[in-house]
C-alpha cells in the first residue's frame, strides 16, 4: 500500500490563535502531527509515502529531510490553491496501485486505522474504501449516503434522511481514481468533495468503513482534544 499526506495548507485559524508552529508540526503528545502520520504508515509496511508541503513551510520542508523511514518518502514542495490541487501534485510521483490519503490534521487510533487498511488491502471487489465516522467533528462536514450493505451512493453537503456517516477525511482508493482527479482537474473542478462525487459518477465502485472517532485539528482547543482521543487506546 502506498500513502499520501496532504500537508500544503496554511494552518491560519491555528495562527490566529497564536500558534506559532506551522500545522504539521503541531506536537500532540510531544509528536509532531505529520510525523506520527509517517510512522504509523511507516509501521504498515508502507511501499511509500508522499507528502505535499507548501513552499513557505521550510521548517517542516527540513523536518522531512530528517525523517528515516523503511520505505522512499517522496517529498513535494509547492503551494496549491486547494486540497485537491495538492492531491493532483502528489498523483505525478505516487506509484500505481492502491494508496491511502490523508490529511496532515485528521486524527485517528492506530487500532481502527491498522484494521481499515488491511481491510482494504483484501479488497478485490470495489475501487475505494472511505473512512466514515458517525462522530461529526467538522464545521462543514460531507455527509455521506450508503445503502444498506455501506456501498456509498451519494456525498451531500447537508443532512438528508437516512444518512448515518460523514467523510472521515482518509481515502483508500485504488489507481483508478486518478484518471477522474485529472479530468477534474481538466474541468477546473476544485474541492476534495466534488472529487469524490466524480468518482460515483465516473463509476467508480465505493464502499464505506465505519470507524468510531475521527478527529480534525483546525483550532488550539482541538489539540488538547485529539491528544486525549489518541491517549485513550
Amino acid at each position: 500500500m502506498n500513502y499520501a499526506i496532504i500537508a500544503a495548507g496554511e494552518g491560519s485559524r491555528l495562527a490566529q490563535e497564536g500558534v506559532q508552529k506551522p500545522k504539521p508540526l503541531v506536537q500532540l503528545n510531544g509528536e509532531p502531527m505529520i510525523g506520527r502520520l509517517i510512522s504509523i504508515f511507516d509501521s504498515l509496511n508502507a511501499e511509500s509515502i508522499s507528502v505535499i508541503v507548501n513552499n513557505e513551510m521550510v521548517e517542516v520542508q527540513d523536518y522531512l529531510q530528517s525523517v528515516t523511514t523503511q520505505c522512499p518518502l517522496n517529498i513535494v514542495v509547492k503551494s496549491t490553491p486547494s486540497s485537491m490541487h495538492s492531491f493532483y501534485e502528489l498523483s505525478k510521483i505516487m506509484k500505481p496501485g492502491k494508496f491511502c490519503l490523508t490529511t496532515v490534521d485528521t486524527i485517528f487510533r492506530v487500532s481502527d486505522f491498522a484494521p481499515y487498511i488491511k481491510a482494504f488491502e483484501a479488497e478485490d471487489n470495489f475501487d475505494g474504501m472511505m473512512a466514515v465516522t458517525p462522530f461529526i467533528d467538522d464545521e462543514k462536514p460531507l455527509y455521506v449516503a450508503t445503502d444498506e450493505h455501506d456501498v456509498i451512493t451519494a456525498f451531500c453537503d447537508s443532512f438528508q434522511p437516512g444518512i448515518k456517516y460523514v467523510s472521515g477525511g482518509v481515502y483508500a482508493l485504488s489507481d483508478k481514481a486518478f484518471p477522474v482527479l485529472n479530468r477534474c482537474i481538466d474541468s477546473g473542478i476544485s474541492r476534495m468533495r466534488n472529487f469524490q462525487r466524480a468518482l460515483i459518477e465516473g463509476g467508480l465502485s465505493l464502499k464505506a468503513y465505519p470507524i468510531p472517532k475521527i478527529v480534525d485539528v483546525d483550532h488550539v482547543g482541538d489539540i488538547i482534544k485529539a491528544e486525549q482521543f489518541i491517549s485513550e487506546q
